[in-house]
């Protein structure tokens, strides 16, 4: 199976991970990982001030703080998995790659960073289960 593992490093993704690992037929060797990030943009007004680089540089340290754990949990299950970051809404992000990438299934925490953050944005579970063709598995 080809699992899309939908992360923003906040308590739900921990309790998504710890889900997989307690459920044999979700997590193992026999299965392809592939785990996803999206950075939110910077807003274009404040990008305009700093050099592209510095801009760039940003998004990568936000993924690499956010994949660091993940990247720990999954050695030491013995699995390797591939790490992808986007820059963009992650909603309309899961949904593409899960459909452009023919996942079988999209993992993912059925919360983000706050409930305060999902009242003004809207929750990305909710919306990548209404643009995504892909099976989904939330885990509360």
């Amino acid at each position: 199976m080809k699992i899309l593992v939908a992360v923003d490093g906040s308590p739900y993704t921990r309790r998504m991970l710890a889900y997989l690992a307690a459920h044999d037929e979700w997590l193992g060797p026999r299965h392809r990982y592939t785990v996803f990030h999206g950075v939110l943009a910077v807003p274009h007004r404040a990008a305009a001030f700093v050099d592209r680089q510095v801009v760039k540089g940003y998004y990568d340290a936000e993924a690499q703080a956010v994949f660091k754990p993940i990247r720990a949990f999954f050695q030491k299950q013995g699995i390797d998995a591939t790490f992808v970051h986007k820059v963009g809404q992650p909603a309309d992000a899961i949904a593409r790659l899960a459909e452009s990438g023919r996942f079988d299934l999209v993992a993912m925490g059925s919360h983000g960073h706050g409930v305060i953050a999902n009242l003004v944005l809207g929750s990305v579970a909710t919306k990548v289960l209404a643009q995504c063709t892909t099976p989904v598995l939330l885990v509360r």
